[in-house]
């Protein structure tokens, strides 16, 4: 993709709108520029949280995170106390 920009007499410019959807940005939304060691900028969208965030979870319900978690409910499952560790 090469799209060029103006910058205006304030240091400002317009993102054209196939960048902002390249980019997953809206208006209110920021973005970064980040210059790498061969002096190359990139431009990438600043997140607040992974936008895999709002996947967790999906097809555990009433499973918590992680794998103490998982552990617990297998052995719930198969009828042991899940807060007996001597279980394997």
């Amino acid at each position: 993709m090469e799209i060029e920009a103006k910058i205006t007499s304030k240091g400002q410019i317009t993102v054209p709108l196939e960048v902002r959807k390249e980019l997953g940005v809206k208006p209110g939304d920021k973005i970064r520029f980040e210059k790498n060691d061969d002096h190359e900028i990139t431009v990438r969208p600043v997140r607040k949280e992974s936008p895999f965030a709002k996947y967790r979870g999906i097809g555990t319900p009433g499973i918590g995170p992680g794998l103490d978690a998982v552990i617990k409910a297998v052995r719930e499952m198969r009828g042991f106390d899940p807060d007996d560790p001597s279980v394997e």
